[in-house]
């Protein structure tokens, strides 16, 4: 209970004349005393009593009297919460602090406790931010009612006030360590990373693995991830500053995880991994566009292709055959010869992109050429396919090598019909013809080669049925093939037309291995804290996806299937750093919860370094919980230093408020005209006598 109210007594002075009287008379009165005491010094005594007395009068002298009640002091202690605190024994050993001190304080009659828990968002906080809630605790608590503060944390705190001026403003600050003195951790820390690059081209990453000193290891293990591509595992040295080369390998994001071995005994798996994110922004799409019977058709590719700035056209239209015979000179022929070795050959891997358009075998291209197509793509290229009739003849680029890598066999008949194409039950659920303006009604074709469908997905269907558009993986490569020659009809608007430039948009991205339209590829969107993962089952069932954490435990997901084909979960993240996703394809994906390379994960061990200065100013002292569990708590005032070995000290203020005040003259105004009245008797009987 609090101490009842005590009485306090004061002189306190009411004077009766202006100060500038005052000052005349007290003048005036050393003036007279001088010129006496050069005269006489007899009665000088009696004289100046009574002069005393005069002023004393003057002043007014009351007896103030104060009704106090003493006020408590807020001590404020602060419990870490943030994620670095859920690492070994640190929460429990704080939890357990914390019990010791309420203990300990909270029955003594002149301190109030304040107990605040920071950062509120402690599961997935990117930083330790305490000294805000601190702030908070004390707004409405005068300086001087403030005992000191204790701080029961890892000392990883990132919003230590620098201003010297503001260490007063708490009292003595205690920080009480929850973790280990001798703590290992390995952690890897991204120095520059550049935020995008050019696609086919490398980005540099500068990094180092930074080691406690008791880890005595002068190398680690690397292993670099991206997606799909098989990781590259590597030893570096330790303590270091390195420089890595990561190859930027399509357009839009492409994240790389960067992770490291753990060592014995170390404090935590989650700084072992970080996340680079660079998006790739490609320079130019070069592409080759081969072009055989000139028809309708070939100027549209031309427009579609030059329409873009961002492609690289090389075309070339074989209008006349090595074998033709016809009258005209060669010396007035304008015609070029067919680089053929120069493109296919020489600078095949130059291009991103090779579409044959209409063409026929008319021995211009050496057949060890299309081997070397072949290689090409399946070395991770990208081959177009449109067929026109000569597809289905003794001319056709399937009775080359072509064979292996092309999804359509021509069975040798055309169909020369209208027909309205259609997207087959797959191609409504992949990306590339999804939702491709369904809801317009689309423009017939002419002609359509018939084709059976031996590799790939079908994801469009012409007349009778037959495949129309088919996609296909060759190795590293793609494969499409469009088993017409009337796509330009959309383009045209014949009959309504249809979406002829997002078709190919689309094909072409796809080619080109964007990532939006990949169909196996797992799809993850973060808000806050939820990761939604998405995939495309395309008739193969659920897929099997296993969940890595940043602590490096691996859980199996459940998904729930939709009408559209495509199977859905959530997870909610309760660790920051990087969540990798795996299925049974081996395809991998990353999710990063919180910043990236946080700084709640840079610093994990446990230290008093960053609150030093203040603990310092304070007068406060740094203990370690495993040290001294239960350290004493002591009430000083005015001390040297507020803590010890085992112990640490809040400040006593004893602080009060004035409940009443009341005030008595020291002397009654007739008791001091009496008085006064006798002492001037008293002097002129003196001097009377001289």
């Amino acid at each position: 209970m609090m101490t009842s109210s005590a009485a306090s007594f004061d002189i306190h002075f009411d004077p009766l004349l202006p100060d500038i009287w005052f000052a005349a008379i007290i003048g005036a009165a050393i003036v007279l005393f001088i010129l006496a005491g050069l005269k006489s010094r007899r009665g000088l005594l009696l004289r100046s009593l009574t002069f005393l007395t005069f002023v004393l009068t003057l002043l007014n002298p009351s007896l103030l009297e104060e009704e106090r009640t003493p006020v408590k002091d807020v001590a404020v202690i602060v419990l870490d919460q943030s994620p670095s605190q859920n690492m070994g024994d640190r929460q429990a050993r704080s939890e357990a602090a914390l019990a010791h001190i309420q203990d300990k304080l909270e029955d003594r009659d002149n301190l109030e406790l304040r107990i605040i828990t920071a950062p509120t968002d402690s599961a997935l906080a990117n930083e330790t931010l305490l000294f805000g809630a601190v702030d908070q605790a004390l707004a409405d608590v005068p300086l001087k009612r403030r005992p000191g503060v204790i701080i029961i944390s890892d000392g990883q705190i990132h919003d230590v006030p620098g201003n010297p001026e503001r260490y007063s403003e708490y009292g003595p600050v205690h920080l009480l360590l929850s973790g280990e003195r001798d703590e290992k951790d390995r952690q890897i820390i991204i120095s520059e990373a550049p935020s995008y690059g050019l696609v086919g081209q490398d980005i540099s990453v500068k990094y180092h693995i930074e080691d406690t000193l008791n880890i005595t290891q002068n190398t680690a293990t690397l292993t670099v991830s991206s997606g799909d591509e098989a990781p590259i595992i590597f030893d570096v040295p330790t303590n270091q500053d390195l420089t890595l080369e990561l190859p930027i390998t399509h357009a839009g994001q492409n994240v790389f995880e960067m992770s490291i071995e753990t060592v014995p005994g170390e404090l935590t798996q989650s700084n072992n991994k970080a996340a680079i994110i660079a998006n790739g922004v490609r320079d130019r799409l070069r592409v080759l566009l081969v072009s055989g019977k000139p028809h309708a058709g070939g100027r549209r590719w031309r427009d579609l292709l030059t329409s873009d700035p961002g492609v690289d056209l090389v075309h070339f239209t074989i209008l006349r055959d090595p074998g033709k015979i016809d009258s005209t000179p060669q010396n007035e022929l304008s015609l070029i010869a067919f680089p053929f070795r120069e493109l296919f050959e020489i600078k095949l891997y130059d291009f991103d992109l090779i579409i044959f358009d209409r063409y026929r075998l008319s021995h211009i291209l050496p057949d060890f050429y299309f081997d070397n197509i072949v290689r090409y793509v399946k070395k991770g290229g990208a081959l177009l396919e449109a067929s026109g009739p000569e597809f289905a003849t003794r001319d056709s680029l399937y009775n080359t090598s072509l064979s292996t890598i092309l999804p359509g066999i021509p069975t040798g008949s055309v169909i020369d019909q209208a027909f309205t194409p259609a997207l087959t039950a797959l191609g409504k659920k992949h990306p590339v013809t999804e939702n491709l303006n369904s809801n317009t009604q689309w423009g017939p074709w002419l002609r359509q080669v018939v084709v059976d469908a031996q590799a790939g997905d079908t994801l469009m269907s012409g007349a009778q049925d037959k495949p129309l558009l088919i996609l296909n993986r060759v190795g590293d490569g793609r494969v499409a093939q469009i088993a017409s020659d009337h796509l330009w009809l959309w383009a045209s608007g014949y009959e309504g037309g249809g979406p002829h430039t997002e078709l190919l948009r689309r094909t072409v991205h796809w080619l080109m291995k964007e990532p939006e339209l990949d169909e196996r590829a797992l799809s993850l969107k973060i808000s806050d804290n939820a990761i939604t993962i998405k995939s495309r089952s395309l008739g193969q069932g659920a897929p099997t996806v296993t969940m890595t954490k940043p602590d490096g435990t691996d859980e199996s997901l459940m998904f729930t299937p939709f009408d559209d084909g495509t199977f859905s979960t959530k997870v909610i993240a309760d660790q920051l750093g990087i969540y990798s996703f795996k299925d049974a394809k081996n395809q991998k994906r990353f999710a990063i919860i919180g910043d990236l390379n946080p700084p709640e994960l840079r610093g994990v061990k446990a230290t008093s370094e960053h609150l030093r200065p203040l603990i310092d100013a304070s007068k406060g002292k740094a203990l370690w919980l495993s040290d001294v569990p239960n350290p004493d708590i002591r009430s000083l005032s005015n001390a040297r230093t507020y803590g010890g070995q085992h112990w640490i000290g809040l400040r006593q203020n004893n602080e009060y408020t004035v409940t009443s005040v009341r005030s008595t003259p020291v002397l009654p105004d007739w008791a001091a005209a009496i008085f006064l009245l006798i002492l001037l008797i008293g002097t002129w009987w003196r001097e009377s006598r001289v």
